[in-house]
């Protein structure tokens, strides 16, 4: 079990879960300003601020989000296949 899993078991059962950057970065292999434009756009879950110094994301929004770029997403050949 990962960090993130266990994170994430310890707060279902809390309610809410939400993830910080860290966490966000394991989820969604982005640089910060391509997720920051994504969000400003309105293409990406929005930030939230817990405190002056610490934002965090729903994590349902981002799991949501994942699952709608894969199902939107052209599949990639896969290496070494030849295109036609």
């Amino acid at each position: 079990m990962t960090t993130l899993d266990s994170h994430r078991v310890q707060q279902e059962n809390l309610g809410r879960v939400v993830i910080n950057r860290k966490q966000l970065k394991i989820k969604v292999p982005l640089c910060e300003r391509t997720i920051l434009d994504l969000e400003k756009r309105g293409k990406f879950p929005k930030r939230f601020s817990v405190t002056a110094r610490l934002v965090v994301w729903d994590l349902s929004e981002i799991d949501e989000w994942i699952a709608c770029q894969k199902a939107a997403g052209v599949q990639q050949p896969a290496p070494g296949s030849k295109s036609r």
